[in-house]
């Protein structure tokens, strides 16, 4: 058995959520993805996956094994791409994630800049709201917009970037101009559930924290969802500044309550702080950073708020 095979084979298995998801994804067959995991469990004399006909999951031993996993194969790429002059010039693969709306406004522009200039590196760009796991998932770059927590990450500030309430001209016009927190009560929202809770709105009033009911008339997990539906007039809505720009501008959306908000939320671009750094990661950083931090600079201009 070629023991770094099946592990490779078991962390993509893990990945995909599936044995034959894993098998696509290798251009293998089912059964012999099968067979390796088997022979892997074999080998160790423990059951490393639950499985059932709907879903796949670990066991407890199963999910301390793929991390020891990751780390070993991540150092067996580290040693391959030493060898084969990596950290000699930029070259290879980077797994870069970010924010759906930021990615396609911001990111996308600047890494096909990037792309440009560095011919022998490729770019995996995945864009979601989902907060990735760098370790676990692979990933090399992330952008992580807010508070950063205590962690072994290393971040670079690259922007700010405010959290406003709108709602469509129409809506408005209907249901009258929120001028206070607590005015909400009487208003329909719509809740983008990764940004904010479906239940209570966050404000900060005289240096005190506010929290204030709302009634969300519709929860969606994606900012556009949300703009989308504001712009229909279902309601009011909670989002990044950056998401709206373009409906404020084109007087779809008013900002409302602009006084009321709460401080600006970081942009910071993440790595796992690897010794040494690959030179494909220390290019994409020192170009990227700078060419961010200007257009979030250029995108903090006042949103109008409405009269």
């Amino acid at each position: 058995m070629n023991l770094l095979e099946s592990m490779s084979i078991l962390v993509t298995v893990v990945d995909s959520g599936s044995l034959s998801a894993a098998a696509r994804r290798l251009d293998l067959p089912l059964a012999t993805v099968s067979r390796k995991v088997g022979q892997l469990e074999s080998h160790l004399k423990i059951r490393l996956l639950h499985r059932t006909t709907r879903q796949l999951s670990l066991t407890e031993a199963g999910a301390s094994y793929v991390a020891a996993c990751r780390r070993i194969l991540e150092e067996i790429g580290e040693a391959e791409r030493a060898a084969t002059g990596e950290y000699a010039s930029p070259k290879g693969e980077l797994v870069v994630t970010a924010p759906i709306v930021f990615g396609r406004l911001h990111l996308v522009p600047v890494v096909a800049d990037f792309l440009s200039h560095y011919p022998q590196i490729d770019i995996r760009l995945i864009l979601t709201d989902r907060v990735m796991h760098l370790m676990e998932e692979n990933i090399d770059v992330a952008v992580r917009i807010g508070d950063m927590p205590d962690s072994t990450l290393m971040a670079t500030g690259v922007g700010s970037v405010r959290r406003v309430i709108c709602g469509s001209p129409a809506y408005l016009a209907a249901h009258g101009v929120p001028t206070r927190p607590h005015d909400l009560a009487g208003h329909q929202c719509i809740s983008f559930e990764v940004l904010e809770s479906k239940r209570a709105w966050t404000f900060h009033s005289d240096k005190a924290e506010l929290s204030v009911p709302v009634h969300s008339r519709l929860a969606v997990n994606t900012a556009e969802a949300a703009i989308a539906a504001a712009i229909l007039g279902v309601g009011l809505i909670r989002v990044l500044s950056y998401q709206v720009a373009d409906a404020v501008r084109d007087n779809a959306l008013s900002v409302v309550l602009d006084s009321f908000e709460s401080a600006p939320q970081p942009i910071h671009l993440v790595h796992r702080g690897q010794v040494p750094l690959p030179l494909k990661l220390r290019a994409f950083f020192d170009f990227v950073t700078p060419r961010l931090r200007a257009r979030t600079l250029h995108q903090q201009v006042e949103l109008p708020a409405t009269s």
